[in-house]
């Protein structure tokens, strides 16, 4: 029986979406094995929005979002690179480097990230600022079998972790659209008002799996 529980501990998975509307994922300890898998709609993607918040005070490289595929495994990656103080977007495996910004420690931090095919522009927006736009490449889409993961870093499609990449901390409003969201519903976003969900990954119906240690809470609130 003792077995059994701990079998269900493990792994936990959210057999239909759910609303998890003032709710957070919580990794309270660093590990190689502890994660969230998304659920994601579409397999071919010719540009994409990626909104997500996070709060944590590591002082080392660590993981943001991690989606793979099986041609490339940072097809989209967001990652936080504490040696340069740096954030970099990953897309198809090209890293962009975005330095400069405030990233303080045990504060929450919203981040959004447009990617588009056509033009090969990336653009990250970092606690409602918009970055400069810059190139990666055109003409190539994100296709084949997505992983989505939550916690980890992904070095091989859906595998490859690595301890001292992990995230520790809380996440929030993770978010994806399979086109680039207009600055206004960016912003909408960021200061937390009336935004179309993500047609690809929807915060309010999501379905996603829970491996080893991560906890779902209610965000923190500030108390009047």
């Amino acid at each position: 029986m003792k077995f059994l529980l701990a079998l269900v501990m493990l792994t936990v998975c959210a057999a239909s979406p759910q609303d998890l509307s003032g709710k957070m994922f919580t990794f309270p300890q660093e590990t190689n094995t502890a994660r969230v898998t998304l659920n994601a709609s579409g397999q071919d993607f010719t540009s994409a929005t990626v909104c997500h918040r996070s709060f944590t005070d590591l002082k080392r490289d660590h993981i943001l979002f991690s989606m793979s595929t099986p041609s490339n495994s940072n097809s989209f990656l967001i990652f936080w690179d504490e040696t340069n103080k740096e954030l970099e977007p990953h897309i198809r495996d090209k890293k962009l480097e975005y330095r400069g910004l405030d990233y303080k420690p045990n504060m929450w931090h919203s981040i959004c990230t447009t990617w588009d095919s056509t033009t090969g522009l990336v653009q990250m927006w970092f606690d409602g600022q918009p970055l400069i736009k810059k190139f990666s490449s055109t003409g190539s889409n994100i296709r084949g079998s997505n992983i989505i993961i939550l916690g980890q870093e992904q070095d091989s499609h859906g595998g490859g972790f690595d301890l001292k990449q992990s995230f520790v901390g809380m996440m929030s409003d993770v978010y994806m659209w399979d086109y680039v969201l207009s600055p206004c519903e960016i912003h909408n976003y960021m200061d937390d008002l009336s935004f179309t969900p993500g047609n690809v990954l929807n915060w309010r119906a999501l379905e996603f799996q829970i491996t080893d240690r991560v906890l779902i809470e209610d965000t923190l609130m500030t108390c009047h």
